[in-house]
């Protein structure tokens, strides 16, 4: 009696143990599945030949685009930055949560001060539940135009895609390529107050492609084979222009975008924001040859001058047992493109993307907050020239706050050890002047925003709800907003001046796309809704590198929860002073 006693005690004691010998399992499990992954990126000036001429730009590693990095969903990365360049740097790694980890986050003056040349920085941080195409860069003046890479982040062992294995997979980077230093370029236009120079060709993967001069021999080549299935992860790396992107004789099946999972849909054209990422399905199903991939600017903003190039690579079946297509000597078959200002193209593409399943929209909503973004000028100071219109300065403005950069200190650093003003706290909830947004006639008066260095506070744990509403002062345009630190769901978006009455019936609360990167329309809105679960400084802002030199960006202030698992780690020893 007493063996059967002692028998039933240990089998209680098993069944009570038995949920955390299952979680201790799951957890040693997920770590001996993680890797740390250790990178070296060396910043330096590299010769590098495009459109006839050789000089030098900057690189990591010597190469352009920088290097590739691949992990693992819950992967680890830590990667020594050594800057060997005359610049100051810093990286961003775009689209990463950085949970907690805002000391690694990148942008300059925000959450570290920059990399001076002959130093380093080693930003550690790991992959939390993210998969998919992301993509890290220069956050740095206009450093990111050379300096840039795909960060490709595979499920973890035990888990798979939820789709077929393709065959072969390509990244595919979208960049912009200048015949001049870029930093020059902007450190003009900043000077001077005129707009920037407009790039001198489009590449994909560091090459312009054949249709412009001296270009031919190095077109970029994605070999494929007939009957297969790849997967290209089409990132957006140019500047200051948002781009369509099309393959002749072939569709494309949408399977990702900005490193989450979307419902797939068929689509002969893309279109990307600069930030923007997406994965798509590529069968080759066609008579086998050459196939142009093409890509040229959208180009919203009326009257505004813009890059009108095209740049292209070529699909190439191998291997086929077959004679090509197009036989010796002729071109690849070229595809349809868009007019550069077909805003309905763009408009249907993101109206495609949505989350596979239908999720749990995060509310009640404590923040219901109106962000205007958009264009201004302003006054040329007594005495000077300046080379914006009517002798003025072009400036950008989010609720007509012009955002400036510390330069003694970072944000992120002034927030953590209390020093006073670095920034406010004040940066207002809705436009200070309500106007008819869109109008084709703003008054003048609103034409010149206010400077200044203001954020907005967040408490750990809040649900907020933002209108990003375009306007028209300078000219209307397409703007695509990225909120550093998180991803967010986009519940609509639309044209002309929100009105919540009307159109708060139109959000998708069922399947609304997850983005870290979203078009805000010409002359239009949308709507994101997200949870501030990351403490820290995060940048908002448009990811058209011109927008925010003139100022069109913010900042959240998002304070620690409750513990250490809700609060920020403290700074890296190494974290570069100022």
């Amino acid at each position: 009696m007493e063996a059967l006693k002692n028998s039933y005690k240990c089998s209680l004691l098993l069944l009570l143990l038995l949920p955390l010998l299952l979680l201790w399992s799951s957890v040693m499990f997920t770590c001996a599945d993680a890797e740390v992954h250790y990178h070296e990126f060396v910043v330096q000036a590299t010769p590098v030949k495009r459109l006839c001429k050789t000089h030098n730009i900057i690189t990591v590693n010597g190469q352009y685009p920088g290097p590739t990095l691949a992990v693992r969903n819950g992967d680890t990365l830590v990667v020594n930055v050594v800057n060997r360049a005359k610049y100051n740097v810093t990286l961003h790694w775009h689209g990463v949560r950085q949970m907690r980890t805002a000391w690694a986050d990148g942008p300059e003056f925000v959450t570290q001060c920059p990399i001076r040349p002959g130093g380093s920085y080693t930003y550690r941080f790991t992959i939390e539940d993210q998969e998919g195409t992301l993509w890290w860069h220069a956050h740095s003046s206009w450093l990111r135009a050379t300096v840039h890479g795909a960060l490709i982040i595979y499920p973890r062992d035990a888990s798979s895609y939820p789709f077929p294995k393709p065959h072969r997979e390509f990244p595919v980077i979208l960049g912009e390529w200048w015949n001049e230093d870029p930093i020059s370029v902007v450190r003009r236009a900043t000077r001077t107050g005129a707009a920037p120079n407009v790039s001198d060709a489009f590449t994909i993967n560091g090459q312009p492609g054949d249709l412009y001069n001296c270009s031919n021999k190095d077109t970029t080549v994605f070999p494929v084979a007939l009957g297969e299935t790849n997967l290209l992860r089409f990132i957006n790396a140019a500047l200051n222009n948002e781009l369509f992107v099309s393959i002749a004789g072939h569709m494309m099946t949408v399977v990702a975008a900005d490193a989450a999972y979307t419902k797939p849909f068929t689509t002969a054209v893309l279109m990307l924001g600069p930030g923007q990422t997406t994965d798509v399905f590529v069968t080759t199903n066609q008579p086998p040859g050459r196939y142009y991939m093409a890509a040229h600017a959208y180009a919203s903003a009326r009257g505004v001058a813009f890059d009108n190039t095209t740049t292209t690579a070529v699909l190439e079946y191998k291997n086929s047992g077959c004679p090509t297509k197009n036989g010796p000597g002729l071109p690849p078959a070229f595809p349809v493109l868009p007019d550069f200002n077909d805003t309905p193209t763009a408009t249907a593409f993101a109206a495609g993307i949505r989350s596979p399943y239908p999720v749990q929209i995060p509310g009640p909503v404590d923040h219901h907050l109106f962000f205007t973004v958009g264009l201004g000028l302003f006054n040329c100071p007594p005495g000077r020239r300046c080379g914006g219109p009517n002798g003025t300065r072009f400036g950008a403005s989010m609720n007509n706050v012009s955002f400036q950069l510390p330069t003694g200190l970072s944000l992120l650093q002034a927030h953590h050890l209390g020093v006073p003003g670095v920034f406010t706290t004040d940066f207002p909830a809705v436009p200070p002047v309500p106007f008819d947004y869109t109008a084709a006639n703003v008054s003048r008066g609103l034409w010149q925003p206010v400077l200044g260095t203001k954020l907005y506070p967040l408490k750990y744990g809040s649900v907020v709800q933002l209108v990003l509403q375009g306007t028209n002062i300078f000219a209307g345009e397409e703007h695509p907003m990225h909120i550093h630190g998180y991803h967010f769901y986009v519940l609509a978006t639309g044209f002309g001046n929100f009105d919540p009455a009307r159109d708060s019936a139109r959000f998708n609360l069922v399947d609304p796309p997850l983005r870290n990167t979203v078009g805000v329309p010409v002359n239009g809105w949308a709507v994101i809704r997200f949870v501030a679960d990351n403490p820290g400084v995060w940048l908002v802002h448009c990811h058209l590198d011109v927008h925010i030199t003139w100022g069109l960006a913010m900042a959240f202030l998002v304070e620690n929860g409750v513990g250490e698992l809700q609060s920020l780690l403290p700074p890296p020893a190494d974290l570069p002073l100022c």
